[in-house]
């Protein structure tokens, strides 16, 4: 049983994707426009989460949960603009570090060209406001979804989970283009959240009545079997560009963080169908 409401699934995405941009804001390496550029994104679909929802079937705690999303983000982006001359710590601190090793080895002293404005900086705890709400409300969705309940909202936090995991990674793989002095362990821990929520993502959409059944033909797909199997091999495929992933992390050349997010890429596309090939199939029996 699985609920395919595009409110719900674009729910999902935001508040998987602004959890983990937690994860990496509360590291202080990060620029603060990885951030906005972050909040911006997932705002959108939100927002997109809350129109769906009120023209095709509304689902109080839902949208509820989405528009308290929206308001979480605007919180931390507020505070995160106004705070923006203070800049991140760890930023701050990677790129005096490496002025100092330059100076000793050229004896070339590298003066700031820019000053850290006094004050608090960006405080990481306002980006747990918004996935908070989200979860909430993907809550309400899961409860709405059917029986059994615990299930549908099981399938449907671990969704955006899994999803805001490996969207999160891609995204970040690509922000090294603009912060290249950046080191590698935000992305290795993104990466790394992708490969523990897969595993229990495919666990759940296996339980009965889940995707067992549409393998073994109990449930017709209305492909001949074909749907399923699509959905097993991006089961596999997505495990293993994930693995892939961390071996080419491994590697000390620049060029292996862009080889990393190519992989990336992919790995979306087929997480998204590791999700939403299971929900088509369960939906499209009158399953969810």
């Amino acid at each position: 049983m699985l609920d395919l409401h595009g409110s719900t699934v674009m729910l999902q995405w935001a508040s998987g994707g602004l959890l983990f941009l937690w994860v990496t804001t509360r590291r202080r390496e990060v620029g603060l426009g990885y951030g906005w550029t972050m909040r911006l994104t997932y705002g959108l679909m939100a927002a997109l989460a809350l129109y769906l929802g009120l023209r095709y079937g509304i689902r109080p705690v839902r949208e509820l949960g989405s528009a308290g999303l929206l308001v979480g983000v605007m919180i931390a982006q507020g505070q995160s603009m106004m705070r923006k001359d203070q800049g991140v710590s760890g930023q701050r601190q990677l790129s005096e570090q490496r002025s100092d090793r330059v100076a000793a080895m050229t004896g070339i002293d590298i003066e700031e060209r820019a000053k850290s404005a006094d004050g608090p900086e960006f405080d990481p705890r306002l980006d747990l406001i918004a996935p908070v709400f989200g979860f909430i409300g993907l809550v309400g969705a899961g409860f709405a979804a059917g029986d059994p309940i615990w299930l549908q909202t099981a399938r449907i936090l671990m969704g955006a989970l899994f999803l805001g995991a490996v969207s999160d990674a891609m995204l970040l793989g690509h922000w090294y283009l603009v912060q290249p002095g950046l080191r590698r362990a935000p992305l290795n821990e993104l990466v790394k959240w992708t490969g523990i929520t897969w595993l229990p993502e495919v666990v759940l959409l296996l339980i009965p009545t889940g995707m067992l059944s549409v393998l073994d033909g109990t449930i017709p797909d209305g492909y001949n079997g074909m749907l399923g199997w699509f959905w097993v091999a991006c089961v596999v495929t997505t495990i293993g560009l994930v693995g892939v992933t961390v071996a080419a992390l491994k590697e000390r050349q620049y060029s292996a963080v862009m080889a990393a997010t190519g992989l990336l890429y992919l790995a979306i596309l087929t997480a998204f169908g590791v999700d939403l090939v299971a929900r088509a199939a369960l939906h499209g029996a009158g399953l969810g």
